[in-house]
């Protein structure tokens, strides 16, 4: 069954919760009343835990610093436990750890703030994978006018979440959607489908959390899996439902943390397929390059448009990305080597996405 379902609320805009309190400098004050807890902090994305001081009345608070316009994921930790913010019904959706949001609003040139500008449609699609074994969903965002009776064809970007994310990480999360409005309306990018499948071929991994990829036959399963999957069951699925081109130049594939690494395995090995590959902050790859990517050489340079690897500065994850791109030159494979400050964080990813979004096929 191939079932979709129009999500307009995914564009539009978000009420501002109450608390915590956004300050005109952009400093952000939060609070928590706790007043038997011990101890309180606030563990934002991205940073340090903040420790929040306690009134007379048990009530908790800490001011941050001035932060800069964006999205910030959040939770209270108390006497060593992380919870939810009850004041704050604003919420970052994960599966294995949610957290709450804060918006910090910035100037509306930013690529992620909501416009007065024409917006794209979401739809969500249900399926059953045959090669995985279970029932799953994915998310497509068509551009403004698009039309699927109209005889125009458009390039397709197959964008795919990190680990612990579902299907829905990058419109809910990343507000992909919001970033491909504005960037099309201001002439910075092309009008694209842009298709968010769900991205475990071993679902089971999500059981051991964070342990998942200390087990190597997850690690592979999960990664051979999604692959066979995306090309085999997903991408038919697209090319039935869609209005895309057959071209492989109108074709790209990214993603951020797993998903980077999915793009990268996946993208590089069916470059009959995507001219267009990138990475965000790729993480679960091991260093044994010449396994995982087996027979890549400057031969791929005649069919990739842009093969586009980055990653923050502060991520944990700088050290194998650097060493896979040396090994890239090692094989004569063309790059582009993105570094910028930050962190495993969605300020890195939402920004990382405008500027590739930016790129694509031009």
């Amino acid at each position: 069954m191939f079932v979709v379902t129009l999500l307009p609320a995914f564009s539009q805009s978000e009420p501002q919760a109450a608390f915590p309190e956004v300050h005109p400098d952009r400093t952000v004050t939060f609070r928590f009343s706790a007043p038997n807890a011990k101890e309180v902090a606030v563990n934002r994305e991205g940073a340090e835990p903040l420790a929040m001081q306690r009134d007379e009345q048990g009530m908790w608070s800490a001011t941050t610093a001035p932060l800069e316009p964006d999205f910030y994921s959040y939770t209270i930790h108390i006497d060593g436990v992380d919870v939810l913010d009850p004041q704050n019904p604003l919420i970052t959706p994960n599966l294995l750890n949610s957290a709450n949001k804060v918006h910090v609003p910035g100037p509306l040139a930013t690529s992620w703030e909501l416009n007065d500008v024409p917006h794209g449609v979401v739809h969500r699609h249900f399926y059953r994978s045959g090669v995985v074994g279970d029932e799953r969903d994915f998310y497509v965002y068509t551009p403004p006018g698009y039309d699927s009776e109209a005889k125009t064809r458009y390039p397709v970007f197959y964008l795919l979440h990190g680990y612990s994310d579902g299907a829905e990480g990058w419109i809910a999360v990343g507000r992909a959607n919001v970033i491909l409005d504005n960037l099309i309306a201001q002439g910075k990018a092309k009008a694209m489908i842009v298709v968010m499948p769900l991205g475990y071929g071993t679902p089971e991994m999500l059981k051991y959390a964070w342990k998942a990829w200390e087990h190597e036959e997850f690690r592979q399963n999960n990664f051979d899996k999604f692959s066979l999957a995306l090309m085999t069951e997903l991408i038919p699925k697209i090319r039935s439902a869609y209005r895309i081109s057959d071209d492989p130049e109108n074709h790209a594939i990214a993603g951020l943390s797993m998903g980077g690494s999915e793009s990268l395995l996946t993208g590089l090995k069916n470059l009959n397929y995507f001219a267009w590959v990138g990475s965000f902050s790729a993480g679960g790859m091991t260093e044994q390059f010449d396994q995982e990517f087996s027979g890549l050489d400057s031969n791929a340079n005649k069919r990739l448009r842009l093969l586009w690897v980055a990653c923050g500065t502060d991520d944990h994850l700088i050290t194998i990305n650097r060493k896979f791109r040396e090994w890239l030159k090692t094989k004569g494979v063309e790059h582009k080597d993105i570094e910028t400050p930050g962190a495993h964080t969605w300020m890195v990813w939402r920004r990382n996405l405008t500027e590739f979004v930016s790129l694509l096929f031009r």
